[in-house]
């Protein structure tokens, strides 16, 4: 089977669009001036969660049950409890019978995926285990270790190598023989005009905990938002393909308004809460979601099952 590597994540902010800026130490600070025009500056940071290069080898064993199994859709994100909560459907496998990994046949998850695939929870001393799937076009594999910075556990969940949409059957079992199910996972497209929403959602959810008023969708810079998520599969940067400022997409009007950039790329901004999460977990992007001056948000999310990075977000905030 052929290996594949997962793509680090990356994060990258841009504050303060029409603003006047100081050079301090080589890096560009600056305060919003409600003018146009002016010189725009950036604070970059970046993220690199790496997920072991290896996949797991799949190999055909012989089977012990054919019992009914399934995981249940389990979220975790990671930042900082007073922003953002973790986000979980925890397992039951109090119904678990013996030599069973799961307690549910069939399970759905998106192409992103949103989740890792876990055995059961409650489960300890598995030892080493195999995975298989019997469709390589839609999961090929797994990766050797799960995504530990989601809050998944190496030792009961792995991170799917998913390839396409559609319907596979995940098998799992220990060594040992002791432990061996099966689970019919389908895979879908990511809801994009879902989890745009959700994004703000999350974001007033924040603001509100640090008593700041809510922000209003940003009708006027949504298409600009998408534009911006598209452009980041090209050119992750804050320079458009085009070579012109991130802030042409959707620049401020003739009476005047700031805006403001965050973009996050690859594994670890897999959903909603995870991309709201890294942006929390980063002093520069958390400086966007907390900026008392701003009024509106739109937020831009493009999915691409062939590209590098796969997903790809943007937040645009703005007073116009």
């Amino acid at each position: 089977m052929d290996k594949k590597s997962a793509k680090n994540p990356k994060l990258v902010i841009l504050l303060s669009v029409n603003a006047a800026a100081i050079l301090v130490a080589g890096i560009l600070i600056s305060s919003a001036i409600w003018f146009n025009g002016g010189v725009e500056f950036r604070a970059v940071g970046e993220r690199s969660d790496i997920v072991d290069e290896e996949t797991s080898e799949l190999e055909l064993l012989e089977s012990v049950s054919d019992a009914e199994v399934s995981v249940s859709e389990q979220v975790y994100v990671t930042g900082n409890d007073d922003y953002i909560s973790t986000s979980s459907h925890e397992y039951d496998n109090s119904e678990v019978p013996a030599g069973e990994l799961w307690n549910e046949s069939n399970i759905t998850i998106y192409a992103t995926p949103d989740i890792d695939i876990c055995v059961g929870g409650n489960l300890s001393d598995l030892g080493e285990m195999y995975w298989q799937t019997t469709n390589a076009d839609v999961i090929e594999g797994f990766y050797n270790s799960s995504r530990t910075w989601l809050g998944f556990n190496n030792d009961t969940c792995k991170y799917p190598v998913v390839k396409g949409y559609g319907t596979t059957t995940i098998t799992a079992g220990t060594y040992d023989g002791l432990r061996k199910d099966s689970i019919t996972v389908n895979v879908v497209e990511p809801p994009a005009e879902q989890w745009r929403h959700e994004v703000l959602t999350l974001v007033n959810k924040i603001r509100i905990k640090n008593n700041l008023e809510q922000l209003a969708w940003g009708e006027t810079c949504e298409e600009a938002a998408n534009i911006r998520a598209n452009e980041t599969k090209t050119l992750y940067s804050h320079t458009r393909p085009d070579g012109t400022s991130w802030s042409t997409v959707c620049p401020a009007p003739g009476s005047g308004g700031i805006s403001g950039e965050n973009l996050a790329i690859g594994n670890a901004a897999v959903s909603p809460a995870s991309v709201v999460a890294l942006w929390m977990g980063s002093e520069t992007h958390r400086a966007n979601i907390l900026n008392p001056d701003y009024t509106k948000l739109a937020v831009g999310f493009d999915f691409d099952i062939d590209s590098d990075y796969r997903t790809y977000w943007s937040q645009f905030f703005s007073t116009y």
